[in-house]
C-alpha cells in the first residue's frame, strides 16, 4: 500500500513537471513551488545554526526562495540528478549570496578568520601534519578558552558562494564549486579539474582528526542538527560548532 501510493505521488509529480516544462503552464509551476517551499525552509534552517543570532531566519528564507525559483527554471528533469539534490545546492548559494550583499560579517571578523586560516597553514607546513586545537592557539599567543572563544565568533565566517571558481584564474569561467555537489554536464577537461579538486578535498578531509572527521560526516552526510552531534559526541552543540568551524578553516587553508 506504501509503494502504491509513492508511485501515486510520483508519477503526480511528474505530470507536474511536464506541463510546467513542455506546456510553460502557470499553474504547475506554482503547485512545484508550494511541494518545495518546505526544502528552502530545511535549507535556511540549517545554515542558520552556523550564523549569528542577530541574522533573521526570515531574510535567510526570502533568499533562498530566490535559488528555488532560479532552480525551477534551469533544472532538466531528463537528467538522472533529483530536483532536491539540485535545487539545494541552488538555494543555499542564492542564501550565501543574499547574506553577502548584505556584508553582515565585520571586517575586523573576517580578519581574524584569515590570521587563523593563515597560522593553520604554517602550522600544517611546518608539523605536516594538522595541528591541534593546543598548537593551534599557542601560535596565536592565546589561552584554549579564548581560542575556543574565537572559534565561536568566527563559526559563521567560513560562508561562500557556490558560484566562486574551485580552481584556476578566478577572471575565466572555470569550474565552480557548484559543479563539485551537481552534474552540470562538464566539458571532459572541466570533469579532469573536478577530479583532481575531490580528491584533494578527500585528501585534506582524511588528514583532520577523527573527532572533526566524524562532526562533518554526520553533518553534511547524514543531515544531523549541530545539537543532535553534540548527543552522539556528549558534547555541547557550542562545541560541536567550534569543532565544525575548526575543520572547515582547516580544509580552507590546505585548499586555498
Amino acid at each position: 500500500m506504501k509503494n502504491v501510493s509513492w508511485e501515486k505521488e510520483h508519477r503526480r509529480r511528474e505530470e507536474l513537471w511536464r506541463r510546467y516544462k513542455t506546456g510553460n503552464d502557470p499553474a504547475a509551476r506554482e503547485q512545484l513551488i508550494e511541494e518545495y517551499i518546505p526544502l528552502v525552509k530545511y535549507v535556511a534552517g540549517r545554515l542558520a545554526m552556523n550564523l549569528p543570532s542577530n541574522v533573521d531566519l526570515g531574510d535567510l528564507e526570502s533568499f533562498g526562495f530566490f535559488g528555488l525559483l532560479d532552480a525551477l527554471e534551469k533544472y532538466d528533469a531528463e537528467r538522472n540528478t533529483k530536483f532536491e539534490t539540485y535545487a539545494t545546492t541552488r538555494i543555499r548559494g542564492a542564501i550565501i549570496d543574499g547574506l553577502r550583499s548584505l556584508d553582515w560579517v565585520p571586517r575586523s571578523t573576517r580578519s581574524k578568520a584569515r590570521l587563523v586560516e593563515s597560522q593553520i597553514y604554517e602550522l600544517t607546513n611546518d608539523l605536516g601534519r594538522t595541528p591541534t586545537n593546543d598548537e593551534v592557539a599557542a601560535a596565536l599567543g592565546l589561552s584554549l578558552d579564548e581560542y575556543y572563544g574565537l572559534l565561536s565568533e568566527l563559526k559563521g565566517a567560513n560562508l561562500f558562494s557556490l558560484d566562486e571558481t574551485a580552481a584556476g584564474d578566478e577572471n575565466r569561467d572555470n569550474l565552480r564549486i557548484l559543479d563539485l555537489v551537481v552534474d552540470q554536464g562538464l566539458l571532459p577537461d572541466e570533469l579532469l579539474v573536478e577530479r583532481e579538486s575531490v580528491k584533494e578535498l578527500a585528501a585534506a578531509v582524511a588528514e583532520l582528526s577523527e573527532r572533526e572527521q566524524l562532526v562533518l560526516a554526520l553533518y553534511y552526510q547524514e543531515d544531523l542538527t549541530l545539537k543532535e552531534i553534540g548527543h552522539v559526541l556528549q558534547v555541547s552543540e557550542s562545541r560541536v560548532s567550534q569543532i565544525h568551524t575548526k575543520a572547515i578553516m582547516t580544509l580552507r587553508s590546505r585548499l586555498s
